[in-house]
């Protein structure tokens, strides 16, 4: 084999390795949000909200953009901002609380840089949410996010972008069986 296919070998497979970095971080992020909590020994609201930063570079943006997300979300800078961000869905800050919410992503496409350091991606997500009141609702988003592998060689989100398809409500009584907690992941 030449050293040229070789050196074309190594690229694709970073590439593809990149690929699948970014499709485990945005897939981790969604499971982190899902309410009941699914991780494992994250008990508290703060390790949660701990863990989701993990995911994100001291730099990163996250922001709700259109005429739904925009007013509604706003636009967070650094990671600092990022963290204030998601206390404010966490830690008894909602009345009513939020009881049930999983995500579910469909519609993926990722690109990645022709170095496999920075990469982008789309997704389609829809996600049930219950309230503690009965409230019950249904969205729909776009997401288009932007990544970098970090200095530590481990991926995170430089820019986490949202952008609302619908909101539809629901019967309070669409969810008839849904677990307080979460015990999927213990041993």
């Amino acid at each position: 084999m030449s050293q040229e296919y070789i050196n074309a070998l190594e690229t694709r497979v970073a590439v593809l390795e990149a690929e699948a970095e970014v499709r485990r971080l945005q897939a981790r992020y969604m499971f982190l949000c899902d309410t009941p909590n699914p991780e494992y020994g994250c008990d508290s609201d703060a390790e949660r909200i701990d863990r989701i930063m993990e995911l994100f570079a001291p730099e990163a943006v996250w922001e709700g953009v259109g005429e739904y997300y925009e007013g509604q979300f706003g636009r967070a800078e650094g990671w600092d901002a990022v963290k204030k961000h998601f206390e404010g869905f966490w830690g008894g800050k909602t009345d009513p609380a939020l009881i049930l919410n999983c995500h579910y992503l469909t519609s993926e496409q990722i690109r990645v840089s022709d170095d496999a350091m920075t990469a982008e991606g789309n997704w389609v997500h829809m996600q049930p949410w219950l309230f503690s009141d009965g409230k019950a609702l249904l969205r729909s988003s776009r997401l288009f996010n932007k990544f970098r592998k970090c200095e530590d060689g481990v991926w995170r989100y430089t820019h986490n972008r949202t952008e609302n398809v619908f909101v539809a409500p629901l019967p309070a009584t669409w969810a008839s069986d849904y677990p307080s907690n979460s015990v999927l992941m213990q041993p």
